[in-house]
């Protein structure tokens, strides 16, 4: 099933998004993963949004990591995603395990592609637990870097993976630089639905963005996996939440600057003086 979240008003969408609950590691030549973007292309998605390292069985299920499991730029699912954006016309927010070719350090990595495949940007998961059924240091280390604004899109837009939303940074490093939507992969199990979607609905008020959150949508190798997807605009207000293979939302550049111009969206955010306490922290 299709589902279509509609704006009151066609003239108001600046950005149609297609939420993808599912996963494609068993899709060797992306047929899956392409019809599922055909089928975000006939709702008139111009992006979809994949879940965490779509492509992957998840791996943190167990403390052991295994070779296949990474890839180096421009490995083999990262050129599938490419292909698939392609062959569809619709861009894509999916991801990868990536392993530097120097140090062989593995990162959690999130991609975008342009609706002709070419790669638009990239970031790498920051936070990441330790636990059961989620043993993510064991599999691959923090990201290095801080998210960048991605402007070639209708919406500027940002990315954040899973865990990274329990810390507000991000977040608000997007907003200062003028993004208009969040994309936020996750693989979280059901029983903390209800603190996820809290964590969710306070950053898209705290930084006056959408959130777009796509979950991985069933348990693997008993990891508790599932729960909703969710879609929230920038005043905190849920637009979807689904368990639909595809649900498409429209997003509108003046409900974010009507967001903006509200409290607390106003509020300045006084990046010298948070800079300067982070910078002492860290000393």
């Amino acid at each position: 099933m299709t589902d279509v979240v509609a704006a009151a008003s066609l003239s108001d969408v600046d950005m149609r998004v297609a939420l993808i609950s599912e996963v494609f590691f068993d899709d060797p030549d992306a047929a899956h993963l392409t019809n599922a973007l055909h089928r975000a292309r006939d709702g008139g998605a111009d992006l979809a949004v994949l879940p965490e390292l779509p492509l992957n069985e998840w791996a943190p299920y167990s403390k052991v990591s295994r070779e296949e499991d990474a890839e180096s730029i421009d490995g083999p699912r990262q050129q599938r995603m490419s292909e698939a954006a392609a062959a569809s016309g619709v861009a894509l927010v999916g991801g990868a395990i990536v392993r530097e070719e120097e140090t062989g350090t593995r990162y959690n990595t999130a991609f975008v592609y342009d609706r002709v495949g070419v790669r638009l940007a990239s970031y790498r998961k920051v936070h990441l637990p330790e636990e059961e059924g989620y043993w993510e240091t064991s599999h691959y280390e923090p990201g290095d870097a801080a998210p960048q604004l991605i402007d070639s899109l209708p919406l500027r837009a940002g990315l954040q993976i899973c865990s990274d939303v329990n810390r507000p940074q991000g977040f608000q490093l997007l907003a200062a630089q003028g993004a208009e939507v969040v994309f936020a992969p996750r693989a979280t199990p059901p029983g903390s639905y209800d603190r996820w979607r809290i964590v969710l609905r306070a950053n898209a008020v705290m930084s006056g963005t959408y959130v777009i959150s796509v979950n991985r949508p069933r348990p693997e190798h008993g990891a508790s996996i599932g729960g909703p997807s969710i879609a929230i605009s920038p005043s905190g207000a849920v637009i979807a939440e689904t368990h639909d293979t595809v649900t498409i939302v429209d997003l509108s550049r003046n409900v974010v600057e009507q967001a903006g111009a509200a409290y607390p969206g106003y509020l300045a955010r006084f990046p010298g003086l948070y800079s300067d306490a982070w910078s002492h922290l860290a000393e």
